[in-house]
């Protein structure tokens, strides 16, 4: 029984490695595509503008 049943499983998942490796299901792959180069500049805040011991909501 056993025997019966790792031949079974054994065929099943050789049946869908075949079935993965010669699937006609091929997806095309995109392009890259050259994204801008975007030039950031540092911004600095001042201390004046920080609220001491304000926490931000966590919804509980």
């Amino acid at each position: 029984m056993i025997y019966t049943v790792s031949i079974l499983v054994s065929s099943l998942v050789l049946i869908n490695f075949l079935l993965l490796a010669f699937s006609s299901n091929k997806t095309k792959r995109a392009k890259r595509v050259n994204k801008p180069y975007v030039i950031r500049t540092k911004r600095t805040i001042l201390a004046n503008q920080l609220v001491p011991n304000q926490l931000a909501p966590t919804g509980s």
